[in-house]
């Protein structure tokens, strides 16, 4: 492959990268999966994410941000979204703070979880009980704040 060749496919990459990253944000890792599935190989696919990173059209840290807030919007807990990040190549990208800009805390986000599926229904027995926890820790809320909110 001449020089020529190289330049025509690096500005194809560019490019395919460009529209995934025109929609939303992307970690590097999905843009690398959603680009070679197009066809153009890794190692090219790569060096082009690392010049977006740096002129700073992509950012892990900016993805995991927009991603977290999306899933805290939805009544998701911190362990749900910290795998769901690590899942997308983004892990240990704080994001806590999302929690606390729309909900206060994480905790205050779980009450407003419970609240709105539960709203003040009290539990009649240990069943019922047990499948409230079960819900709150498949969004992700940790046990000893799950504990806590049901014994309010």
């Amino acid at each position: 492959m001449d020089d020529e060749d190289e330049l025509g496919l690096a500005k194809e990459i560019k490019e395919a990268c460009l529209q995934y990253l025109i929609r939303r944000e992307h970690s590097q890792q999905e843009l690398l999966r959603k680009v070679s599935e197009k066809g153009y190989p890794k190692p090219s696919i790569l060096i082009i994410i690392e010049e977006l990173a740096e002129q700073g059209w992509q950012s892990d840290a900016r993805f995991a941000e927009s991603y977290a807030r999306s899933r805290v919007h939805k009544g998701i807990g911190p362990l749900r979204i910290k795998a769901e990040l690590q899942q997308r190549g983004a892990a240990g990208h704080p994001f806590d703070m999302v929690a606390e800009d729309i909900a206060g805390s994480w905790y205050e986000l779980l009450q407003q979880v419970y609240q709105k599926k539960y709203a003040d229904r009290p539990y009649e027995n240990q069943k019922e009980q047990l499948k409230r926890c079960r819900f709150l820790q498949q969004r992700g809320f940790a046990n000893d704040m799950i504990r806590r909110v049901m014994s309010e």
